[in-house]
């Protein structure tokens, strides 16, 4: 049986993708690490893992009939998280409207065997992989976004790493 690495995430559009082009090229420079491409900008908000390929489509039909309140998000500050080695702009705070979508989407994927993550959800965006340790720096320029949708993305591993491709947009 085939599968595919998969995880829920707000996928920004162009017009976001720009907005957030300037604040994250300001700090990327200052970060040692590979930067991420802008194309793959995303906000996780439930990793899935390896899931059957068969039920994507109904694991795609069940989150089609989940509402999403619109909420922003303030990007203010970069971390390094060392466990993964990431430098990311991180979200002081979760909006309550993206609060009740995580909750959905784990109650979504419990119908399908899949148990929520164990910790605590922190909204943000990553910079570069492989990063070199720094301490954390309030960002001169916030990042505001606005969101009122969410997609169901895939990870797919290729001779020039890995890419990320929604499955529905």
């Amino acid at each position: 049986m085939s599968s595919k690495r998969i995880y829920f995430a707000l996928w920004p559009d162009e017009r976001q993708r720009e907005r957030l082009r300037d604040v994250i090229n300001s700090v990327a420079k200052t970060v040692e690490g590979r930067a991420i491409d802008r194309r793959d900008w995303h906000v996780t908000l439930v990793y899935i893992g390896d899931f059957p390929a068969d039920q994507v489509p109904a694991l795609l039909e069940g989150a089609s009939l989940i509402q999403v309140e619109p909420f922003r998000l303030s990007f203010d500050r970069m971390e390094f998280w060392p466990r993964p080695k990431i430098a990311c702009m991180v979200a002081a705070t979760v909006p309550p409207e993206l609060d009740v979508l995580i909750a959905d989407l784990n109650t979504l994927l419990q119908d399908f065997g899949v148990l929520p993550e164990d910790r605590a959800f922190r909204p943000h965006i990553t910079v570069a992989r492989n990063a070199r340790t720094f301490t954390t720096e309030r960002l001169t320029q916030r990042a505001i976004t606005e969101w009122s949708s969410f997609e169901l993305v895939e990870s797919v591993s290729g001779p020039g790493g890995v890419r990320y491709r929604p499955l529905k947009q």
